[in-house]
């Protein structure tokens, strides 16, 4: 029986007629695709990039696969999310900056109906879609309002996660299973095995719930598993914590120092690129306050890394049982770099509730509807500052200077578009599809967010559409990465360019255009000859500059970056 397509168009999506593929062979030479990513953390924080976290798991998918040197994000997690399930810029799918609607083409702050996702580009050509964890991409985040844009109603067959962006691990907010809000407590779809619900294994759990639920091994399948660690607030088990008790007594400028030595060792970075000194705003470790507080800030922060790692473990061995590890492709990155943010971190202690000494349960059946709750379900205040050490019921972020370190060696953090701020690491693993001999290999081609669904379509042997339902799609950005996973060439014929808040940059081979807020100077960096952009070039080659400083603007123009609503920033 030969499978039936209708095509809507010359380039068209092909749209499959039932429920399945009716023909194995050509379903069997389609990987499965999983696209799992971190939030808010940085470049150097998993082993295989350098860091002291213990990430096993990570790390074998990186000894058996590839890892790319040069892969970039948007700086921040709505525009990331918003890139990467559409393969445009994230200001052409009406997110060029957060939830919040600014009168702008490219700053609606909801998710366009002219972008398609990538779980409604493969879900008509055959494949199962699968989402947990974080969404992110819509304004509509309430149980009664619009759900037009929620994961079910973009081309995911099952869902579980939230809707919202941040919250409480033990308890976090818009948690939603399909289409109805639910409450960890009383979600008769999951109970934890054993302990209390942290959201990380919750995420994890279901990913790995479809891979063995999936019921036709004849027909491929994408899971996107959106995490929400190690973004604030500094959330994560004891036994996890334990583990790193003293590991950052000696304070972030020994682990940036010992994260460079170790990732010059390993051939990710060159020796020519000088490590960027620390952070004017950070003071010098041995200066510090509160170091006992600061290290246990990072020591969570470690923790929540490791637990990431522990679930993506149980994704692979659910890929084992299953026998589909072997043509499932699975790429690792995060969402921006390392998060300077204040969050939590003021001198006086705050409470989020009044009666802070009074204990007031919550309902088991309540919704959590609070990015900081104002208690925990058994009825403790939730507080914020220096005086109290993180737990379950405190909101703190981990602060600039460790972040710092998280981004190691590169300058600037989430928000802005140097390369702390928008440099990823991107781990693919794919025994089918991966050569032997590039295992443990490093891939120094540059890659962006745009590039993940061109790869999907390529791999999944489809086309992407031109026109849905009389509405003119969005032409995808970003070219297919299947090439350089075996070490062949790219060939990107057009630049990668960035828009955040007003930072600005623009990648073309090896020269970088950036710029900090909308009236920042611009400056000019050889990345081959300097990644961590110490030497400003800008008045040595005023010619590229001009040239390339007229491209940016074309392509903000275009992509709907301008007009902006950023002033000086």
């Amino acid at each position: 029986m030969e499978q039936t397509y209708i095509f809507l168009t010359r380039r068209s999506l092909p749209v499959l007629l039932g429920l399945a593929l009716a023909s194995t062979a050509f379903a069997s030479k389609r990987p499965n695709i999983i696209i799992a990513m971190a939030d808010d953390m940085g470049w150097s924080d998993i082993g295989c990039y350098g860091g002291e976290i213990n990430t096993p798991n990570l790390n074998k998918l990186a000894a058996n696969g590839v890892r790319f040197t040069q892969f970039y994000n948007t700086g921040r997690c709505c525009p990331t999310r918003a890139t990467l399930l559409t393969g445009t810029y994230a200001h052409q799918a009406g997110i060029g900056h957060m939830m919040g609607n600014r009168n702008l083409p490219g700053y609606k702050g909801d998710l366009n109906k002219n972008v398609r996702t990538i779980a409604e580009v493969l879900k008509a050509t055959g494949y199962s879609t699968y989402m947990a964890g974080k969404w992110h991409v819509t304004p509509h985040i309430k149980p009664e309002g619009p759900k037009y844009n929620w994961p079910r109603q973009r081309g995911f067959d099952r869902f579980y996660g939230t809707i919202h962006g941040a919250g409480s691990f033990f308890d976090p907010n818009s948690l939603t299973r399909e289409n109805t809000q639910v409450s960890p407590i009383t979600d008769k779809g999951y109970q934890p095995k054993s302990g209390p619900y942290y959201y990380t294994d919750a995420i994890n759990d279901h990913a790995a719930r479809y891979i063995r639920e999936h019921k036709s091994k004849d027909q491929p399948f994408f899971i996107y598993v959106a995490h929400t660690a190690p973004h604030w607030p500094m959330h994560a088990l004891p036994e996890d914590i334990a583990k790193y008790k003293g590991k950052y007594n000696k304070g972030w400028d020994a682990i940036r120092d010992a994260r460079y030595k170790r990732q010059l060792k390993m051939g990710l970075i060159e020796s020519k690129w000088k490590m960027s000194a620390r952070d004017r705003k950070a003071p010098a470790w041995n200066d510090a306050k509160n170091k006992e507080w600061e290290i246990a800030l990072m020591e969570v922060y470690a923790a929540m890394v490791d637990r990431m790692d522990q679930g993506i473990g149980n994704i692979i061995k659910a890929l084992e049982d299953t026998d589909q590890l072997d043509n499932t492709l699975i790429l690792f990155l995060a969402d921006n770099g390392g998060c300077a943010e204040n969050m939590g971190r003021q001198k006086e202690l705050r409470y989020k509730d009044t009666n802070p000494d009074k204990i007031i349960p919550m309902n088991k059946e309540e919704l959590q509807n609070e990015m900081i709750p104002k208690r925990t379900r058994d009825g403790r205040v939730v507080r914020q500052g220096t005086s109290v050490m993180p737990g379950d019921d405190t909101y703190h972020g981990y602060g600039l200077a460790w972040a710092n370190a998280s981004n190691t060696p590169f300058r600037e953090y989430k928000h802005w578009v140097h390369e702390g701020g928008i440099s990823s690491p991107l781990i693919a693993h794919w025994p089918k599809g991966i050569n032997k001999k590039r295992n443990g290999k490093l891939e120094s081609q540059p890659g962006h967010l745009i590039d993940l669904m061109a790869t999907c379509v390529d791999l999944a042997k489809t086309e992407y559409p031109d026109k849905v339902d009389d509405i003119e799609i969005i032409p995808l950005q970003g070219i297919s990465l299947a090439r350089a996973f075996n070490g062949k060439k790219l060939n990107r014929k057009k630049p990668i360019y960035w828009e955040h808040e007003g930072n600005r940059a623009m990648r073309d081979g090896k020269w970088k255009l950036v710029a900090k807020g909308s009236t920042g100077q611009w400056e000019l960096y050889n990345i081959n000859a300097d990644r961590t952009e110490l030497n400003n070039l800008s008045e040595k080659y005023p010619k590229r500059l001009k040239r390339m400083i007229n491209d940016w603007e074309s392509w903000a123009v275009a992509a709907l970056a301008k007009p902006w609503p950023w002033k000086n920033k």
